[in-house]
């Protein structure tokens, strides 16, 4: 046979779980089309994979790239780290579907959710529709570089049905609001929706401070709309939730109790404490009592510590209450605020400013810089944070602070560990078979942090350095086993007749990059990007995508409307 595309003498981790083993990958027309030994096979183009691992692509749980796909269709973070699917419409929000007038209040509510501008929202996609099989069309239109699944939204649902009173605490659906929003669902699951998404998760707000519609939404109403996902997609269509386990953990499970029972498969975001176990054992005793007869419970976890990125770029902890910080963050560019640094007069003011207001001494102990090595430190150890980094030099954490900024010219950023920082516990909750460890939020809070290079790290850092997983383990939770919560069809595993959504990895030289700043948004507008080393190339569909981290221009993803069920 002739093929497009052979990539020879690679170790391959097919992700099933099993041992890896040495072969070559012969593509055809987008597909598998052999595994083995091809040396003797003619091609359109050769991978040189010796010394490298060829996986499945990974399939990301957790992504809000539902306007970023408007443009940018190369869909970066993400394409930079492996991923070859990405779950949009998480956290139950989206813009879809939609009537014209509510267009404006939809980018309001995401730019309040997840930090991306609502001009650039409303400039950026061509809102050439109103149901959500429009609005997959258009996304289609855009030709992503990756495939992209769809989940329908809470918040576009029910303000649809209800309008404002749909954020109102005490206000709940009355018998014909309720019809609508479940009509809604099935038209969306029906049109392609691979099931519905909600948050529960109380700083998930409108501009107004209220949270966003479906926060208080009762479980007469989430069983109403979890009803309709079966009716609509059939058993396994997903239901995806960010809780409210703070004050409402019982009402929680039993909204995933309900689903899983109706025949959803139930998917959350969850992690640990730094109490005991975290929750670990509460976790493996519910999953294992739910993911019986049928029934399917999956959670996702971050893979590193996050929260924030403290530094010059964009975000510092000291703005809202004083004025010599403000002034620093207000300068034009970063040269700017490091001129001011330097000035020993700005310096001590800044200084003192700081240790007034305290913040940074109480978070010291959370905030871990990345240095400015060639790969940043993520302090896994738990050696260097900036409480520790000054207690060593003896002086005060804001010292530390401003020394290490002017020290890397205002490109150090301090990573604050609000999220996964109880790392033996999260290690142990990521373990847990239910549990993937996929949560790259591409898309979100893009001004304050970001988590895209979650896959890279959990290779690099959990796997090759720390031995949370194996290599097969990590894989097989990234390709096949999230594939299997979608229901994709024919992908997350290397296998004869199934789409080539390819990696070739240099694992031993694998690992994150520095996050960068950048202006790329409509408007001007900014965000986080990180990119990564030792993806010699990524396959979407048989065409290489990305190739050493730069894009080829090819865009061969597809909008994925139909799944495995049952």
């Amino acid at each position: 046979m002739n093929y497009d595309l052979v990539i020879s003498g690679g170790t391959i981790v097919d992700g099933t779980g099993s041992a890896p083993f040495k072969g070559d990958v012969g593509i055809k027309d987008g597909r598998i089309a052999s595994l083995g030994d091809l040396s003797a096979a003619e091609s359109g183009r050769t991978i040189d994979a010796t010394g490298q691992t060829v996986t499945p692509g990974f399939v990301d749980l957790h992504t809000h790239l539902d306007a970023q796909v408007g443009w940018d269709p190369e869909l970066t973070s993400s394409s930079f780290h492996g991923v070859t699917t990405a779950l949009i419409g998480n956290c139950g929000v989206g813009f879809a579907p939609v009537s014209e007038n509510n267009r404006q209040y939809m980018a309001k509510l995401m730019e309040s959710v997840e930090d991306i501008a609502a001009e650039a929202i409303l400039d950026g996609l061509p809102w050439n529709w109103t149901g959500y099989g429009g609005y997959l069309d258009s996304v289609q239109a855009l030709k992503p570089a990756l495939n992209i699944v769809g989940l329908a939204g809470h918040s576009a649902i029910r303000f649809e049905a209800m309008g404002d009173k749909s954020m109102d605490k005490d206000v709940q659906a009355d018998d014909r609001e309720l019809a609508e929003i479940v009509r809604m669902v099935k038209e969306s699951v029906e049109a392609g929706a691979v099931g519905f998404s909600t948050s529960r998760f109380i700083p998930h707000t409108v501009p107004d401070g209220r949270c966003t519609p479906g926060t208080w939404a009762d479980l007469r109403e989430t069983s109403a709309i979890q009803q309709a996902v079966v009716e609509a997609g059939g058993v396994g269509a997903l239901f995806q939730s960010a809780n409210d386990f703070q004050t409402r953990f019982d009402t929680e499970l039993k909204m995933f109790e309900q689903g899983a029972e109706m025949g959803c498969q139930i998917l959350f975001s969850g992690g640990t404490g730094p109490q005991g176990d975290g929750g670990v054992s509460r976790w493996r005793d519910f999953f294992n009592k739910h993911n019986q007869a049928g029934k399917r419970i999956s959670g996702i976890c971050h893979t590193r510590p996050s929260g924030a990125f403290f530094g010059l770029a964009q975000l510092s902890p000291f703005t809202k209450e004083s004025e010599a910080w403000s002034e620093l963050m207000a300068l034009p560019t970063l040269a700017d605020r490091v001129d001011a640094l330097r000035n020993d007069d700005t310096r001590a003011r800044l200084i003192k400013d700081g240790k007034a207001i305290g913040h940074l001494s109480k978070m010291a102990h959370m905030l871990h810089p990345f240095g400015m090595n060639d790969i940043p430190d993520l302090d896994l150890d738990q050696k260097a944070s900036l409480q520790q980094l000054a207690d060593a030099a003896g002086c005060d954490p804001v010292e530390m602070y401003v020394e290490r900024l002017l020290a890397s010219e205002g490109r150090e950023l301090f990573n604050y560990w609000a999220f996964g920082g109880a790392l033996h516990n999260q290690w142990q909750y990521m373990q847990l078979d239910q549990v993937i460890p996929m949560l790259g939020d591409a898309g979100a809070h893009v001004g304050i942090f970001t988590d895209t290079d979650s896959p890279t790290v959990l290779l690099s850092e959990l796997t090759r350095k720390h031995g949370v997983y194996t290599l097969p383990e990590a894989i097989h939770k990234i390709t096949q086993q999230s594939a299997e919560v979608l229901g994709l069809k024919d992908r997350g595993v290397l296998k004869e007749g199934y789409i080539a959504d390819i990696n070739v990895i240099d694992y031993d030289n694998l690992a994150t990059q520095h996050p960068e700043y950048v202006n790329d948004f409509p408007h001007g507008g900014g965000r986080f990007v990180v990119k990564s080393r030792g993806y010699t190339a990524t396959l979407v569909a048989g065409e290489v995508v990305v190739e050493n981290c730069v894009h080829t221009g090819q865009r061969p993803g597809s909008v994925i409307r139909e799944f495995n069920r049952g």
